[in-house]
This record gives C-alpha cells, sequence and structure tokens, in this order.
C-alpha cells in the first residue's frame, strides 16, 4: 500500500504502539493527527513531534461523534484512519463483584469506540479517491490469555469485523487493514520490561515494512504473533494455549 503523502488520524497515540507508529508515519511524509482524552499530553506531543491534535474520548459516543466532524474540518484531505486505542484489565471471574465493570468498559472502547469512529468518517472516506481504515487486533484474538477474557474477546470482534467490512467495502475505494500484535513492551498489563514481548521499536519498523512491501495486505502479521496467529491452522491450538498461559 501507499504509506506517504496521507493524511492519518490515530486516536489512541498518545504513547504506545500509536505513538510509535505515528512518528513513523510522519517520517514517510504522512500529516499525521493524534487523538487522546489529555489535551496536555496532545499540546506536548505537538510541540515535540509536530503532530495536529484531536482531543477525543472514544469511550464517549458524543465525543467520538463531535470529533469526526472536527478532524474532517480542520483537515478535509483526511484519508486513513486507525483505530488505536484499547484498554486491557485482568478480570476475575472468580469474585461476585468487579469483573463486570471491567468487562463492559473494555467492550465500550476495544470494539464500541472503532466502531462509532468509522461510522462517523466512513461518508467522508466514501469521497475520497483512495482511503484506508486500520483496525488493531491481537493475537490474543486467536488464543485466549486466561487473565483477560473480555480483552481477548473485543480483538476476536475486532478481527471478523475488519473480515466483514473488507468483503462489504471491496466495491468502494476504501482498503480494510488488520493490525495483529503480539505482546509488545508497552504499559499495557505492564509489558514494559517483560522479556516475552515484543520491543517497542522493534514491532513498529517491522509493521511498517509489512504495510510499504503488501499491495494488498489484509492482515499485518509481525513474525512473533505468527506463533498466535496461525494455532489452529498448524494443529497445536491446545499446546499453544498452554504455553501462553504458563508465561503470565
Amino acid at each position: 500500500m501507499n504509506i506517504t503523502n496521507n493524511t492519518v488520524f490515530i486516536p489512541g497515540a498518545t504513547s504506545g504502539i500509536g505513538l510509535a507508529l505515528a512518528a513513523r508515519l510522519q517520517a514517510k511524509g504522512n500529516t499525521v493527527i493524534i487523538g487522546g482524552r489529555r489535551t496536555a499530553l496532545l499540546d506536548r506531543l505537538a510541540t515535540e513531534y509536530g503532530f495536529g491534535t484531536v482531543q477525543i474520548d472514544t469511550a464517549d459516543p458524543d465525543r467520538i461523534a463531535s470529533a469526526s466532524v472536527e478532524v474532517v474540518d480542520r483537515y478535509p484531505d483526511l484519508n486513513m484512519v486507525i483505530a488505536m486505542a484499547g484498554i486491557m484489565e485482568p478480570e476475575d471471574w472468580h469474585r461476585r463483584e468487579g469483573f463486570l465493570d471491567i468487562a463492559e468498559r473494555t467492550v465500550t472502547t476495544n470494539l464500541l469506540g472503532p466502531i462509532r469512529l468509522f461510522a462517523g468518517l466512513i461518508d467522508h472516506l466514501r469521497r475520497r479517491p483512495a482511503a484506508t481504515i486500520v483496525t488493531v487486533s491481537s493475537g490474543l484474538a486467536f488464543v485466549p490469555l486466561a487473565q483477560t477474557p473480555t480483552y481477548n474477546a473485543t480483538k476476536a470482534a475486532i478481527h471478523m469485523l475488519s473480515e466483514g467490512i473488507r468483503l462489504q467495502l471491496a466495491d468502494t475505494n476504501i482498503e480494510v487493514i488488520e493490525i495483529v500484535p503480539p505482546a509488545v513492551r508497552t504499559t499495557l498489563m505492564n509489558l514494559q520490561e517483560s522479556e516475552d514481548a515484543m520491543p517497542l521499536d522493534d514491532f513498529a519498523d517491522e509493521t511498517i515494512r509489512l504495510l510499504e512491501a503488501q499491495e494488498n495486505p489484509g492482515e499485518i502479521l509481525v513474525d512473533n504473533v505468527k506463533f498466535l496467529r496461525h494455532a489452529a491452522e498448524r494443529g497445536d491450538y491446545d499446546q499453544v494455549v498452554r504455553v501462553l498461559n504458563g508465561r503470565h
């Protein structure tokens, strides 16, 4: 795909994978607008990197709608959106209380957030000569981590959402790409020091290389995630589940 001269909106790019990809896409000659809840952090990143910024809370449907209008008004050449924002929290289903709040919050942010974002921008994207919707699932969409059942479920839903809208929009100018990260060294689940997680810069660099190299990428799979992504096809799913959950 073409990863230069685009105008890209990335809610959830104030840290971690989102910020790493935003910086690399900007270095490739794209105009990058990042979104987040905290205006002070957005202002700092705008100064540091030169990003455009839009305040957005991906758990708030009204704010998603207003931010969608704002980003199109301010950046009418917008032709790519990457739904990066997400949360990952452990749940304990042995407890009578506690896990439901986490589960509902996870569904709202990880699944309804991207759906609402794409709904707010799709009419504009349809009017562009070429446009791209990028979803972000996870290796845990394909092999579950016992600690995070609802996170796993939302990422599996994002995978199937990507498959479905790619089929529906095949007759349009909109390309649908799914990035499938493995465990990456970010603050998500306190993995920043984990030896089992992929270094952030390595993940971001490999992802950008794959986006450049593939004409119609569909899924972006760094080598580290293939152990999870293809477990069922290889026939070793049960073993992969044991290995994954033996690490945590």
